[in-house]
């Protein structure tokens, strides 16, 4: 969730004559009285009555019409649609107050949701915004995806197709704030005071240029960041001190609450999303229960967070052939948007379209995840090798100590801090030789394949491991590593190129962290038992790989990633981010015989 970036402003220009659209700024009232601050953008001449593109932000709406078309909107303005931005409740011009909940109250219609403004909202503007065609349709990245989706809850009768790209549902599984109750700490401290912190608390909360992984390792616990912010962040507070997953979290799942599916929804995803990768494909699968009329559609492709908006050939180092986000647009969005609002074109006939990594095909499946899929267990062996043979009998294990005083980073050292560089946007598909040969890096490395291989489908780790302590975190890293003559060195290329090079790179498909003590509970946690050796599962979530042939398979097992995840202090506490200096201890750690990547092979 770029705070940064203004819903309107996406960065390339087309060469449109000046002045495409004109200006308005007004306030919508909701039901309870509060008005949101609403900018209308009408397309300069049009004629007839056109139907409504919406889109509702807590990051800022437009403050003047555009001078040229933004050049993601190019099919759409040509399409013609009414532009409407509205600063979410709290934010900017608006009323009342931001509190970043996404909690929903179905049945209590005097209770205002961000679903009862999304409502109230569309109701006043079919009605005062002339001439429209009394069709609607709601979009948007990220919080804006979020603010879309979330309208399908109780959908005005004039909504008729929505499409939520990299939204989510909620703070606890695998989006913004946590993973898999792990929490993002890096992006806690920078998005969440983003949101909360106002001009009168002064200035912005920034690093002073250091190396955050420096910064976080001194700040120690979490919580910590709640005496720097004087409580003045109270998403954050909340954060702190909702350890488990318990209603405050249950509370604001607010995709429980989608019941029948009644309005064409184009869900977006990116497979290397670095802030919002899961809720999409949720919000899709809940809508899939109830779709008798097929109006649920899943796109999903190589893309980092909204990064089909702008251009898109390259994820970070690795080229994808051509701009896949103009073809995204024109191919789907705009198709989208043109058959449900103005009845022109032929209705999605796909279940789930995807850009297939690897082999950057699209691939058409009439079902997610596809039925051809098989279930394949790749093997984790005691020497460092990865097969689909199953282990032999008397296999042992692997250790490292893992030392929470030498976490291992994220990314490549020194880590900057979230917004201002593109570090952040690339980092998941980041080369991970950086960490290839740390003493608390387990790597394990196939042969080179000896013909492609298809993964569709959910992935998943189940490893056999234990710790010396009483609680612990294992990272998984799913990796395709290219070959070392993948592509001829340049050697006139500039200082700094050699090491960017993609011969032998170690490309991440699939990451993701599990911790310990909710192994058996998230509501109720409980200590790992010294040195005894239990199956950790670890979702990996959805992708669509392939896998060349000549390329080899890489599975990295760690037990920290910092300081995108905060650190497990090793020692079981009723809550980590309040963790004390003494209760940070070093543990060895141990993966065993049987641990396996289980892949959705497809023959």
């Amino acid at each position: 969730m770029i705070a940064a970036r203004p819903p309107a402003a996406p960065a390339q220009a087309s060469v449109e004559a000046a002045a495409p659209f004109t200006f308005e700024k007004l306030m919508v009232p909701m039901r309870d009285g509060a008005k949101m601050e609403t900018v209308i953008l009408r397309p300069t001449g049009a004629k007839g009555p056109l139907p409504i593109l919406f889109q509702r932000t807590p990051y800022g709406i437009p403050q003047a019409a555009p001078r040229q078309v933004p050049g993601s909107w190019k099919g759409l303005v040509k399409d013609g649609y009414i532009f409407v931005f509205q600063s979410m409740r709290g934010r900017f011009g608006s009323d009342g107050k931001f509190t970043l909940s996404t909690a929903v109250h179905p049945g209590q219609p005097k209770i205002v949701d961000e679903a009862t403004d999304a409502y109230d909202s569309i109701a006043w503007l079919v009605k005062n915004v002339k001439p429209n065609n009394g069709k609607v349709g709601m979009w948007g990245v990220s919080y804006p995806g979020f603010a879309a989706a979330v309208a399908l809850v109780h959908p005005h009768p004039a909504l008729k197709a929505v499409s939520p790209q990299a939204a989510w549902i909620d703070y606890w599984t695998n989006d913004d704030l946590h993973r898999n109750g792990a929490l993002r700490l890096s992006y806690v401290a920078d998005w969440v005071s983003s949101l909360q912190l106002t001009k009168d608390d002064g200035p912005d909360f920034d690093y002073g240029g250091v190396d955050t992984y420096d910064y976080f390792l001194k700040l120690g616990a979490a919580a910590n960041l709640d005496k720097i912010w004087a409580g003045k962040v109270p998403m954050a507070t909340s954060l702190f001190d909702h350890p488990n997953h318990d209603s405050f979290y249950t509370d604001q799942n607010w995709h429980k609450a989608l019941g029948k599916t009644t309005v064409p929804t184009l869900n977006v995803a990116g497979f290397w999303d670095q802030e919002d990768p899961w809720g999409s494909w949720q919000i899709y699968a809940k809508q899939e229960e109830n779709d008798p009329d097929h109006l649920n559609v899943m796109v999903a492709g190589p893309w980092a967070h909204g990064t089909w908006h702008g251009k898109m050939d390259m994820l970070g180092n690795i080229p994808l052939g051509r701009d896949t986000g103009v073809e995204f647009r024109e191919q789907i969005e705009e198709p989208f948007f043109r058959y449900w609002l103005h009845g022109v074109g032929e209705k999605p006939a796909y279940e789930a379209r995807i850009l297939q990594s690897g082999s950057n095909v699209w691939k058409t499946y009439a079902s997610w995840p596809p039925k051809m899929a098989t279930e394949t267990s790749l093997y984790l062996h005691t020497d460092g090798s990865l097969s689909f043979d199953k282990p032999a009998v008397g296999e042992g294990c692997r250790s490292y100590v893992s030392d929470p005083a030498n976490p291992v980073p994220f990314r490549e050292r020194p880590i900057s801090s979230t917004y201002p560089r593109a570090e952040w946007r690339w980092w998941e598909a980041a080369d991970q030789r950086f960490v290839d040969h740390r003493p608390d890096v387990l790597s394990y490395v196939s042969a080179p394949l000896d013909a492609d291989l298809t993964v569709t489908g959910k992935i998943a780790a189940e490893l056999m491991a234990s710790t010396s302590g009483t609680d612990s975190d294992f990272v998984v890293k799913l990796i395709d590593v290219l070959p070392d003559d993948y592509a001829k060195f340049d050697n006139s290329a500039p200082l700094g190129a050699y090491p960017r090079q993609l011969n032998g790179y170690q490309w991440p498909i699939a990451m993701e962290v599990r911790r310990g003590r909710f192994l058996t509970s998230e509501t109720d946690p409980k200590p790992l038992v010294p040195g005894q050796v239990t199956k950790w599962d670890v979702p990996l979530r959805d992708h669509d790989h392939v896998f060349k042939k000549g390329h080899r398979i890489m599975v990295q097992i760690q037990s920290s990633w910092f300081p995108v995840i905060d650190r497990n202090p090793q020692t079981f506490v009723p809550n980590i981010s309040r963790a004390k200096p003494e209760e940070y201890v070093k543990a060895e750690q141990k993966v065993c015989a049987g641990s396996a990547v289980v892949l959705p092979v497809v023959k």
